[in-house]
């Protein structure tokens, strides 16, 4: 602390800013170092046909390629139908846990724990487990199948389109289900007592009161965690990769993983950062429409507070 009252201007305008800019100056330094120089990078060589020995400059031909690709649409149309599928199932069902774990239960605090696991068990051995259930010979959910009599054999969920995505789609909600339920429960818990007291004695129901008093009350926690969850799932790559690789026959194949293939494995860098910038406008819409929605809401909410 003296050191600190020491470097403080003791007068003078000038002496304030310049000690200002000293106190951010390395993080702005380590701002630029890790997010701003990559970015430019990428956006430069989006602009080139940077590959294993070679970088000419091509212009705007890689925007070209990707966007007038056949499979340029239904990559960006499967990676927001499993953005929004994924989110909405989120949402849904990590309101229905915040709204149970809220609840005045016994035992309520070994089933908050327990809610925990798939949030902080590492993506990869989580996704492991999953390759598990989803074998079609010794996997759980295909035994179980079998025994009621709904299938006559050995399914492999991830050897078709459909199942696969859809077997992508559970996987990642259940890795981030109980984090939207944690933060959902800590606004319920913020929602004064008075308010449910209230309602209570003039004989409103349980939905009546959720609907017109929880939902109204959390709903900046709501949409903050709607908007980081999409951006969150709209970059989720470790899921699809280690249970598909983004197959079979790129039935999950979202714009992540498209970009990667690009650039890793098939060493077209200048073609995979095309994708990234691309990647970086989308994301970049996204947190305008976060930050407009979320002022807007607040707005909203802490006036009727």
């Amino acid at each position: 602390m003296q050191l600190l009252r020491r470097l403080m201007p003791r007068k003078g305008l000038h002496s304030t800013k310049f000690f200002a800019w000293a106190l951010i100056a390395p993080a702005a330094a380590y701002m630029c170092l890790i997010v701003a120089w990559p970015l430019v990078e990428t956006i430069r060589l989006s602009f080139t046909n940077s590959g294993l020995g070679i970088e000419d400059y091509v212009g705007f031909a890689n925007y070209e390629k990707l966007l007038s690709s056949r499979k340029f649409p239904d990559t960006i149309g499967r990676t927001f139908y499993w953005m929004f599928l994924s989110v909405g199932l989120k949402l849904i069902l990590g309101l229905i846990g915040a709204s149970l774990l809220a609840a005045n239960l016994k035992g309520k605090a070994a089933f908050r724990v327990l809610v925990m696991p798939p949030w902080i068990v590492p993506i990869a051995i989580g996704c492991i487990g999953w390759l598990w259930l989803y074998n079609g010979h010794f996997g759980i959910l295909s035994g179980v199948l079998q025994n009621l009599g709904i299938i006559d054999g050995p399914f492999e969920f991830l050897a078709y389109k459909n199942s696969a995505f859809y077997s992508a789609i559970v996987t990642d909600v259940w890795i981030g289900t109980p984090m939207i339920t944690i933060f959902l429960l800590a606004a319920i818990q913020n929602v004064p007592r008075d308010l449910y007291e209230a309602a209570y004695i003039d004989g409103a129901s349980r939905w009546y009161r959720f609907r017109r008093i929880t939902m109204p009350q959390i709903m900046p926690m709501f949409a903050s965690m709607a908007l980081l969850s999409a951006i969150w799932t709209f970059n989720s790559f470790e899921i699809i990769w280690i249970l598909t690789e983004g197959g079979p026959r790129g039935g999950t194949t979202t714009l992540i993983v498209d970009t990667y293939k690009t650039a890793i494995a098939n060493y077209k860098y200048g073609q995979g950062a095309t994708r990234a910038v691309l990647i970086v406008a989308i994301l970049a819409v996204f947190s305008l429409l976060y930050l407009w929605l979320v002022n807007k809401v607040n707005k909203k909410y802490g006036d009727e507070k």
